[in-house]
């Protein structure tokens, strides 16, 4: 399973997230948005991003994907942890 966090610097949600995450065993990537490299990834992703009322992508972004194919698309910490505890 491979971890992608689609992030932006001085975002106080992004570096709880990231906090947590680097609690957890999990290996992870980060994309930070104002980097071109990150801007071309999240572009794989557009179609299944969730989107605030204005259509703005939330972030943090967390995408979950095995194999190629995007598993859970996550939002916050609480969101991973439920994840998690589904795979219990």
């Amino acid at each position: 399973m491979e971890f992608l966090l689609f992030t932006y610097p001085n975002c106080s949600k992004c570096e709880g997230l990231k906090r947590y995450l680097n609690e957890t065993a999990l290996e992870w990537e980060e994309y930070n948005l104002v980097q071109k490299e990150s801007k071309l990834k999240i572009r794989e992703f557009l179609g299944i991003l969730k989107r605030d009322d204005k259509g703005a992508i939330i972030i943090p972004t967390l995408l979950l994907q095995d194999e190629g194919e995007v598993r859970a698309v996550l939002n916050s910490r609480q969101e991973l942890e439920s994840w998690l505890k589904s795979k219990e």
